[in-house]
């Protein structure tokens, strides 16, 4: 079928699964660094717990069948050799059937993680990786010319990705009707990156031109990917450069260059002529076109939640995440609040107790720390931290388990943080507190050297000790 592929799209195919794979790979590795913690079998919530009180049916996961941390690192361990081998072109040298099977298993391998990753695992970027890499099995490799229908496809994701999170943000908070969420935002976001301080002092008529842009880019631009090209072309090309500006203003795991990658697919036809490629297959045609079928009828969902005055964010609606729903900071928070843990070696605490704080990669808490950049890498207890700080219904399942951990010295739970400040003997007692944080003006930056001025709010967990602890779960 000649309408069904078109050579001019091979090099945002070739963009497109290389950094999919890249991107699957930084997500393998994540899970192979703080599983043990977080979902491990003495992890904060542990797999074993979850799959005996949750239907396969509702999350399915080859870890309902067999559990072990083992298990799961050798599993984890096959998605990062396997998406590193694509990445390096191992997808383009196999047949395409072949290539198919690729594709399919880094979906499998980390639909079986997601699934079972509980609310470490709740972000949007979670589903749309699965999303984008569902579709990467249909996408053919150098045997074939790219199948029009899965581009299409691609743009269909990118719209949601942008559209959604327009919509979210005029439908949400009123600061971003009156473009001044950027007075707040660069100072508040979950997790600031080394040049966050910089943004949040620029001018605030430029910060308003950053939304007004951010409107255009999120509302109008998606709408110019169903025009032919060249439109289609430089609007993605727009997107672009707006996820770039998001890139280097804070840390928002993978997301940015997952959209990056999806965006690059529809305008690389603008840079890019070949010679043309083998026609498809027919058995590859008909797979193609069931898939485009079942997403067009799961598609129903989130074309429904984007016209709804109750537009939710990062919804799946089914448990393969194949069509989902996105969208980002539907609300701006104007404040900004840290959980400062602490722990003591002294057995009774008072008002002459040194208490020394456990301080974490990403998530703010010495003041003259300068924020790093770490994504597309996740820290996910940092991220989860930061929800906790606003409401202590984020943490009800994990934060006493995670201070358990931290009165026991367990070392895969120390791992995820910078250091252990009681390297002999565990602590004590441990507490946690609620601080506010502001960035520092410029003339308190020289003066101080702090990129942070913070001042106690009121306490999160009293001090506990460990055999108490214990018996309060």
């Amino acid at each position: 079928m000649e309408w069904f592929s078109d050579t001019n799209y091979w090099l945002g195919r070739l963009v497109f699964q290389r950094m999919l794979a890249i991107l699957y790979l930084i997500a393998f590795i994540a899970a192979l660094r703080q599983f043990r913690a977080l979902i491990g079998a003495r992890g904060m919530l542990p797999v074993p717990a979850f799959v005996a009180r949750v239907p396969f049916r509702a999350s399915p996961s080859v870890f309902h069948r067999h559990y072990s941390d083992r298990f799961f690192a050798a599993w984890s361990w096959c998605g990062a050799l396997l998406a590193a081998a694509v990445a390096a072109g191992a997808a383009d040298a196999v047949p395409l059937w072949a290539a198919m099977v690729m594709w399919a298993a880094l979906w499998v391998l980390y639909l079986s993680i997601v699934n079972v990753g509980q609310t470490w695992y709740s972000f949007g970027w979670e589903s749309l990786l699965l999303e984008a890499g569902w579709l990467a099995i249909f996408l053919g490799n150098a045997d074939t010319a790219p199948p029009v229908l899965v581009m299409w496809l691609l743009r269909w994701v990118l719209f949601r990705v942008e559209f959604g999170a327009g919509l979210i943000k005029m439908r949400g908070d009123s600061c971003w009707r009156d473009l001044t969420c950027l007075h707040y935002h660069h100072e508040t976001q979950p997790m600031p990156g080394p040049l966050s301080w910089f943004f949040h002092h620029l001018p605030k008529p430029l910060h308003k031109v950053e939304v007004a842009a951010n409107h255009f880019a999120q509302l109008a631009l998606p709408v110019l990917l169903f025009t032919p090209q060249p439109v289609a072309g430089w609007a993605a090309s727009a997107m672009v450069v707006t996820q770039l500006w998001l890139v280097v203003s804070g840390n928002f795991a993978w997301l940015n260059w997952l959209t990056i990658a999806l965006a690059l697919s529809a305008a690389a036809p603008l840079w890019a002529d070949h010679s043309p490629l083998p026609s498809s297959p027919v058995w590859f045609e008909v797979l193609v076109i069931a898939a485009t079928a079942l997403v067009a009828v799961l598609s129903y969902w989130p074309a429904r939640n984007l016209l709804t005055r109750q537009q939710m964010m990062n919804t799946s609606y089914e448990s393969l995440h194949l069509v989902n729903s996105y969208g980002a900071f539907g609300t701006v928070t104007r404040i900004r609040r840290e959980i400062v843990v602490e722990g003591t070696a002294d057995a009774v605490t008072g008002p002459d107790t040194t208490w020394i704080a456990y301080e974490f990669h990403g998530k703010p808490g010495d003041v003259r720390r300068l924020p790093r950049q770490f994504a597309p890498y996740h820290l996910r207890l940092d991220w989860l931290m930061w929800f906790a700080a606003l409401s202590p219904a984020y943490a009800h399942s994990w934060f006493l388990p995670f201070v358990e951990r931290l009165l026991e010295n367990d070392r895969d739970t120390l791992r995820l943080l910078r250091g252990n400040p009681f390297p002999d003997v565990p602590p004590a007692r441990v507490r946690a507190r609620i601080f506010q944080y502001r960035f520092t003006t410029w003339r308190e930056l020289r003066e101080t050297g702090a990129w942070w001025h913070r001042s106690e709010v009121r306490e999160f967990l009293p001090p506990v000790a460990l055999s108490p602890l214990r018996e309060r779960r």
